[in-house]
């Protein structure tokens, strides 16, 4: 991929100060701004202002509008990959996908066929923000059916402190703790390249973990990080080597001492410290699609929450910028 012809065009901050003008996730452009001169769009992003899918805690809907008040003051160079993604990426916020606030089935169609036509499907790469972790099915779907729909499905490298592999909660298959156990059925990722890293605290029954265990998932829970946590994750990204994969951060896998601000809290979790590591320990995985779902503004304290939920989606844009920039990190 060429790069000369890739990059984004920021506001001056000197000029526009970063309290001013409209809110799009990290200043990029809107995307109606950047495809009426056919310019490439290397990631789109875009929101998904849906919550019906929780078992727990509603207002994760307000959740996209908070990442991207909260990303005004992200900035565009990576210091540790030493990489410029704005020089590197075209970047685009493409709005919120429609959504029907009473019905997890209709919000995933509505959501599905928002993401397919964005950008240029075969090379436009998606980032959704959610929402609660319901919205990622959507997501994973119209990255897959984009990426040719690769028999076998997408690798996929899961943050979080549940597995989200239940059949179905009150009758609902769709919500929140369900969206792995459907992309797999689906066909959309492979669960033997797949890892879940994270889960932590009670489960309702101990059944919860067949699923994932009988489908060849590779599960690292936070216990497990404390011990071999990063040997295995490395021994997985080695594995699934340049494989396209799919990326799906969870802010409950961080400690709520560190993100009080989502809807499902779980205690004994990573710090945001180690979320930005996790991430970054992922740079030379390919990945063509990704989600940060699962913040909640109003149990949020001082933006902590959104705030870190928008450096989480930088770290994932960085992760390609390097992969096609290269970068001296």
């Amino acid at each position: 991929m060429s790069t000369d012809h890739r990059r984004t065009i920021l506001p001056d901050a000197r000029v526009s100060p970063r309290f001013a003008g409209i809110a799009t996730f990290g200043r990029y452009p809107r995307i109606e701004d950047v495809a009426p001169d056919n310019a490439p769009v290397d990631w789109a992003i875009y929101g998904v202002p849906f919550d019906t899918g929780v078992t727990f805690r509603p207002g994760a809907r307000f959740g996209p509008r908070a990442i991207r008040d909260a990303s005004q003051y992200l900035k565009p160079h990576h210091l540790e990959h030493g990489v410029t993604i704005t020089e590197t990426l075209s970047l685009a916020d493409a709005g919120d996908a429609p959504v029907a606030p009473y019905s997890c089935a209709e919000t995933q169609e509505l959501v599905r066929q928002f993401a397919m036509v964005l950008g240029e499907p075969s090379t436009t790469r998606l980032l959704a923000l959610g929402g609660d972790h319901s919205i990622a099915l959507a997501n994973m779907r119209a990255t897959h059916a984009r990426r040719g729909s690769p028999k076998g499905g997408l690798a996929c490298i899961h943050f979080d402190s549940h597995l989200d592999t239940v059949d179905s909660v009150w009758g609902e298959k769709l919500g929140h703790a369900s969206p792995f156990i459907r992309a797999i059925e689906a066909g959309v990722i492979d669960p033997r390249r797949m890892v879940s890293v994270g889960i932590k605290g009670p489960l309702n029954t101990p059944q919860d973990l067949e699923f994932a265990m009988d489908h060849g998932v590779t599960l690292i829970t936070y216990t497990d990080w404390c011990k071999d946590g990063p040997v295995r994750l490395r021994d997985f990204l080695e594995r699934i080597a340049a494989e396209e994969a799919y990326l799906s951060f969870d802010i409950d896998v961080i400690d709520p001492a560190f993100a009080p601000g989502t809807g499902t809290p779980s205690v004994g979790g990573f710090s945001s410290a180690q979320a930005m590591e996790l991430l970054r320990m992922c740079r030379g995985a390919n990945i063509v699609g990704a989600d940060v779902v699962e913040v909640l503004p109003d149990r949020d304290v001082a933006q902590m929450t959104a705030f870190l939920a928008s450096h989480i989606a930088f770290e994932i844009l960085s992760l390609d910028a390097v992969r096609v920039g290269g970068g001296g990190g």
